[in-house]
């Protein structure tokens, strides 16, 4: 009996705990749970910003976002009656069938019919749809019902496009699987916007559909980006290069144009081969990113430290004698194999002979080799350059009795091996050579925009205002004038201009195989250098990686690409001046002949206190008249062709693809012509061509 009384008084003791934690969670955590299971079936999702523009310094475009669209359908019973999705689901396949192409009715209707079966609220129905196919879309039936009659659900993303391009694409950078990289990553807080929310809802099969475009917050469009690239001078670089490439069917290959006074690269070529489509192609940032022996054109750092430490003049003798010496055992070999005898400083350097150049830095600081390695260092050749561009290349200039170091490190690091150096690292020194010693950090973007309004700007910065003393400088710019006057590179000496520069022919090491494998040694050519030699404007640097055939110097391979691309600047510059950009004023700024007008009234209310003194229409074109922004409504009449002349290109094909044409585009800057006159007849698949300038 005390049993039974037992387990009576076990169950309603556990009745009672039972109902306690149920009060418990009701009145208790009752706010909590119902949140959950409110957010288990609602939350909010990001909406990406349109991200800004990317310029070259001229104002061409480089990188621009245009709109896309993904299709989806809620194809649930209280959205699409069963009487209106039976007797339109026939011809909505039929039209989405001649519409995209890519599935035949038959495969659409099943498709739909399967999905309805299932109660799919969030079908998925196109990806990637142009604005003019959405305009059609939006017509077929059931469709153009709308959403909450039709189901039709249309989610805008965009699509980054490169009006050039391959055009230094690797710089200019790209995003693969959320990763950005070049300058898209180095300035993605700028570029990227402030994100929107977009209201979702769990649907069956938990899949997450919008609830409604009113729950959305809208995102806050990037910030643009003009960067110090000139699309003149890249094109001409890439040119140079690529056809240097090909003729001597090389591996791969980079050329660097900077400006002397301020850093500001403007332009950076990188070509790799591809075997499998027998192309070049911008893979990797080899200038940015490469760090290898760079072989004789280290040997400018090497006669700078030792006229800086008063141990060598350019007018001193050296012995190079047969063209060989000898270093605890390892042989160092010039490339005449004659050798050159008792000659000067300045000819060991213009000639670019191993054996001086090392006999120099090894009788100088044989006991003391650590001096040496501190004069590197005054020349910040240690030091990564601190880019905005991510995957810097770790230079290594290795101190005296650390691990790796041995009793022939001096003299073959005095001719550019047990170092390691990037093309741009190495083109810093000698820019900052012929810019008097005054060191500049490379820099690649000079303001962020907004509206057309510069939010910030971008100096040059000096790393260093005097590398050394202006006397050491100075014998620099001597010995590397003479290198083209009377050295290795004098085939591409020309009496319209001086150059100064040095060539660099490197064995490269195959990791732990050495310098010679079965495969035959490889060679990077180079070229740093600039001009004129007497007023420097640009310095330059080509570096071409393993070229085959007979020719793999720097003077054959790497420096007629540097003659080529100096050509065609010097004339550029010299003959053809560009005109004084001045500061905008409303004076000044330029005429829309046809833009959004919502942008226009951005950049006119922003600027000067520039003032709108009436109510904007959708698109039209815009005056100045004394600080007032004048404005004049723009139609665009259906079926016929839109003007888009003096449009940018976003607003251009925006307009162009809303009329339903499909359109190509070249050239930089506003749209300057168009291949279909404006007020003609639009004819189905019609395409149009534009034209910038």
């Amino acid at each position: 009996m005390w049993r039974m009384r037992l387990v009576y008084f076990m169950m309603v003791l556990f009745g009672l705990m039972i109902i306690g934690r149920v009060a418990y969670l009701q009145f208790v955590e009752g706010d909590y749970w119902k949140e959950l299971s409110r957010t288990a079936i609602m939350r909010y999702e990001r909406i990406d910003a349109v991200r800004g523009d990317i310029f070259a310094d001229d104002g061409s475009l480089l990188a621009t976002s245009i709109p896309v669209y993904e299709i989806r359908m809620d194809l649930g019973n209280q959205v699409v009656s069963d009487e209106l999705f039976h007797s339109h689901i026939d011809s909505l396949a039929i039209g989405l069938s001649r519409l995209f192409g890519d599935r035949s009715t038959s495969r659409y209707r099943s498709d739909l019919m399967r999905a309805r079966e299932n109660q799919e609220r969030y079908h998925l129905v196109k990806r990637n749809v142009s604005r003019e196919e959405l305009n059609k879309l939006q017509t077929l039936p059931l469709f153009r019902l709308g959403r909450f009659r039709g189901g039709l659900i249309v989610v805008e993303h965009s699509r980054r496009e490169m009006p050039y391009k391959n055009l230094a694409a690797r710089t200019i950078g790209y995003e693969r699987e959320g990763v950005y990289v070049g300058l898209e990553g180095g300035y993605r807080d700028y570029l990227e916007g402030i994100q929107g929310k977009r209201l979702m809802q769990r649907i069956s099969g938990g899949a997450w559909m919008p609830v409604s475009d009113q729950n959305e917050i809208r995102p806050q469009n990037g910030m643009d980006m003009v960067t110090t690239i000139n699309v003149q001078i890249q094109d001409i670089t890439e040119k140079a290069l690529l056809e240097q490439l090909h003729e001597h069917r090389a591996g791969f290959g980079t050329a660097v144009v900077m400006e002397v006074a301020t850093g500001q690269v403007k332009a950076i070529a990188n070509l790799a081969l591809n075997p499998q489509t027998n192309t070049y192609e911008e893979t990797y940032n080899f200038a940015v990113g490469h760090s290898t022996e760079p072989g004789s054109t280290f040997k400018l750092a090497s006669m700078i430290a030792a006229i800086e430490d008063g141990y060598v003049k350019t007018c001193d003798s050296v012995e190079t004698g047969q063209g060989y010496v000898i270093y605890h055992n390892r042989r160092m070999s010039d490339a005449s194999m004659a050798g050159h005898g008792t000659i000067t400083v300045r000819e060991a350097f213009a000639l670019s002979s191993n054996v001086g150049i090392s006999r120099i830095i090894y009788d100088a600081y044989e006991k003391r080799p650590q001096q040496f390695v501190d004069r590197l260092r005054d020349l910040h050749l240690h030091e990564p350059l601190g880019l905005e561009i991510s995957g810097e290349g770790q230079p290594v200039i290795r101190n005296a009795g650390e691990a790796g170091w041995s009793k022939i490190s001096l003299p073959w690091m005095a001719i550019g091996y047990e170092v390691s150096l990037t093309p741009l690292q190495i083109l810093t020194l000698y820019n900052a050579v012929a810019n008097n010693g005054r060191m500049m950090r490379p820099i690649f973007v000079s303001e962020i925009r907004s509206s057309g309004i510069t939010v910030k700007r971008f100096p040059p910065v000096v790393i260093d205002r005097s590398v050394a003393s202006p006397s050491t400088i100075r014998a620099a710019q001597e010995m590397l004038t003479s290198v083209v006057e009377s050295g290795t590179a004098r085939n591409i000496h020309t009496e319209a201009y001086p150059i100064a520069g040095k060539t660099g022919t490197a064995q490269v090491a195959q990791r732990d195989r050495g310098y010679q494998t079965q495969m035959g040694t490889q060679y990077l050519a180079s070229f740093a250098g600039y001009f004129p030699a007497d007023q420097p404007k640009y310095s330059c640097l080509v570096m071409i990686h393993n070229p085959s055939g007979s020719a793999y110097t720097g003077n054959r391979v790497a420096a007629p690409v540097f003659r080529n691309i100096a050509d065609q600047l010097f004339a550029a510059q010299y003959f053809n001046p560009r005109p004084t950009v001045t500061e905008p004023s409303m004076a000044h700024l330029p005429r829309f002949s046809n833009a959004w007008l919502d942008d226009v009234d951005a950049i006119y209310a922003g600027l000067m206190g520039g003032t709108i003194e009436q109510e904007l229409p959708q698109w039209g074109q815009a005056r100045v008249n004394e600080g007032t922004a004048e404005f004049r409504k723009r139609e665009f009449i259906e079926n016929l062709v839109p003007e888009v002349i003096g449009m940018g290109l976003r607003d251009a094909v925006y307009v162009l693809e809303n009329a339903g044409l499909r359109v190509r585009f070249s050239g930089r800057g506003t749209v300057k012509s168009q291949s279909l006159s404006p007020g003609t007849r639009i004819q189905k698949g019609s395409i149009i061509d534009i034209k910038l300038s």
